[in-house]
């Protein structure tokens, strides 16, 4: 299951627009720390990120996205299974699975896409 902080659920427009944000790829499992996200479990990484403005879910709520990564650094040899996104200092705002494991090589690049963010409306 998804992990998102309880920041985020309460206040999805503090994403909006933030910049500095960092997506890292990960293996081994989902992380549930910053320290989990950025160093434990990470196996590659994109920084200076811009979240997008606030902007209506695909089905209901309010969603942001990180914009698609062509040119993530890949720091590991390993087997990526989990995407991450923080603050690059000290928060883990979410994290989720990859649609499909991803075998990457130290030193190499990744891309990745969009990775959207929604708040549904209540039932």
């Amino acid at each position: 299951m998804p992990y998102i902080n309880d920041s985020v659920l309460d206040n999805l427009s503090s994403l909006a627009g933030a910049t500095g944000r960092r997506v890292d790829i990960n293996y081994t499992q989902e992380p549930t720390t910053y320290t989990e996200a950025t160093s434990t479990y990470s196996c590659g990484n994109k920084t200076g990120l811009t979240m997008t403005a606030l902007a209506n879910g695909a089905i209901d709520g309010r969603m942001v996205q990180t914009p698609a990564i062509t040119d993530g650094s890949v720091t590991a040899t390993q087997t990526a299974g989990w995407w991450s996104i923080t603050d690059a200092a000290s928060v883990l705002h979410a994290a989720g699975a990859l649609s499909t494991t991803q075998g990457v090589t130290d030193l190499n690049t990744f891309t990745l896409d969009a990775i959207s963010i929604t708040n549904r409306d209540a039932a």
